[in-house]
């Protein structure tokens, strides 16, 4: 099937969306998890035993995990079959008003245990609409780019993941600082009311972006497939294996910010909320340099050795971070904080969407991206609760979370030596058996 080129600026309004949307759906998304770690445990569990109070707000966290899988079969499926627009404008909404319900809740010093369960029902929500917001727009840049460009234009969805994370961030630097009377009745819930806003610019953004030129062309020919999944699971479940594989990588993530967290504000080691929140923002200050550039040079060297760097380098630095934190030394925590997140882990980062994505043909990209990923972040986002379990009754075993991340990233490594590299395959031979780099160079445009 040949496909038409993007009209001219299209790939940069894509990107452009892409960042947006997901900064703003990922602001959501994180200060939750700053929640969990800080203010949850308080706020809607048992007080008397503060020990299984976070490891029950922890679990919450992980609760959107497991949604995630389930959102993905739904949202995968209608994004190849009615298109990556609407799907990315879904999304949003749902995070929008499923945030804002959070900040509206009873705790559990006015309803009882009626307030935790209303709390979980919420996540759910945040979790289906992550199931299909990162596959949707990675499905759109990825259509829409170059072919020699695809993982530059996609990275943005990325860099846009870790530009709301530091939103989220700077925003519980202030609220984590009021006093605990405050931060406890009405501070921790304004990051959540401003998910409003977040739904209004989101949504303005991207209903004005176009369809990508791949899924109209399958629409014009009437290739729009009745069931991706089944052929999704007939044609690349090899695939699908290695991204679910792969998706692991990011327990890194949910362990640097929200198991890593509560451990160095714990009494154990005693650091303030406010030092360890710049930690994460700093590191995710150089993320949005770092994630670009790592995927710049995945199209030119591929996309295998730098996911491998990020992959293998990860799992020996949060060694080396999590020590660092049990030292209680800031200023140590704070570099090596971030290399870690910010340098080592962002070369893995920047180049899985270009990498997961090229694996699926147009027919069932959105299908497998959204599946594969989310069983595996299924499993990263429940890492924290299973860090809190082996860290043992004081939460102080360090030790054992760190080499517990560290062969969650050996499935990733795996997957990735057995993938075949794709970064210098046309975009619309991509997924097919047997394709391969062109003999000469495709000559890149803007």
């Amino acid at each position: 099937m040949s496909v038409p080129a993007a009209p001219p600026g299209q790939p940069r309004k894509a990107a452009l969306a892409a960042w947006i949307g997901s900064a703003l759906e990922y602001y959501d998304f994180f200060i939750y998890g700053s929640a969990a770690a800080l203010i949850f445990p308080e706020v809607f569990f048992d007080e008397s035993d503060p020990a299984t109070a976070t490891l029950l707000s922890l679990a919450t966290f992980g609760v959107a995990y497991a949604a995630r899988p389930v959102g993905a079969l739904f949202l995968g499926h209608f994004g190849d079959r009615v298109g990556r627009k609407k799907i990315m404008v879904f999304t949003l909404i749902l995070m929008g008003v499923s945030t804002f319900l959070i900040g509206c809740l009873p705790t559990r010093a006015q309803v009882g245990s009626l307030a935790p369960v209303l709390l979980v029902l919420c996540r759910v929500l945040q979790g289906i609409s992550a199931a299909g917001e990162q596959a949707s727009a990675n499905s759109m840049t990825l259509e829409h780019a170059p072919s020699g460009r695809r993982g530059f234009f996609t990275s943005f969805t990325l860099s846009g993941t870790q530009g709301g994370q530091l939103l989220a961030t700077l925003v519980f630097i202030p609220i984590a600082a009021l006093p605990e009377d405050q931060l406890l009745s009405w501070g921790w819930r304004v990051p959540f009311w401003l998910s409003i806003a977040v739904a209004v610019v989101g949504y303005v953004i991207r209903r004005k972006l176009e369809e990508t030129p791949a899924f109209t062309a399958q629409q014009a020919t009437g290739e729009v497939v009745a069931l991706p999944l089944a052929v999704l699971l007939r044609d690349h479940w090899a695939d699908v294996l290695r991204v679910v594989a792969g998706a692991l990588v990011a327990s890194v993530s949910t362990i640097f910010t929200v198991w890593a967290l509560a451990y160095a504000t714990g009494d154990s080691v005693g650091m303030s909320r406010t030092s360890m929140l710049w930690v994460g923002a700093l590191a995710n200050v150089v993320a949005l340099a770092a994630i670009p550039a790592w995927a710049m040079l995945s199209d030119r060297v591929g996309r295998r050795p730098v996911y491998l760097v990020g992959a293998a380098g990860s799992a020996v630095m949060m060694c080396a971070y999590l020590w660092a934190i049990s030292t209680g030394s800031y200023p140590l925590v704070l570099v090596l904080g971030i290399i870690t997140f910010g340098v080592v882990y962002s070369a893995a980062n920047g180049v899985w969407p270009s990498f997961y994505g090229e694996m699926f043909s147009t027919r069932v990209r959105l299908s497998g991206m959204a599946i594969g990923t989310q069983i595996g972040f299924a499993v990263a986002g429940f890492a924290v609760t299973f860090a809190a379990r082996i860290a043992g009754p004081d939460g102080d075993g360090w030790s054992a979370v760190a080499l517990f991340t560290a062969a969650l990233c050996v499935p990733p490594v795996i997957a990735a030596l057995s993938a075949r590299e794709t970064a210098k395959i046309p975009t619309e031979r991509l997924g097919e058996r047997g394709a391969h780099e062109p003999a000469q160079p495709e000559k890149v445009t803007a």
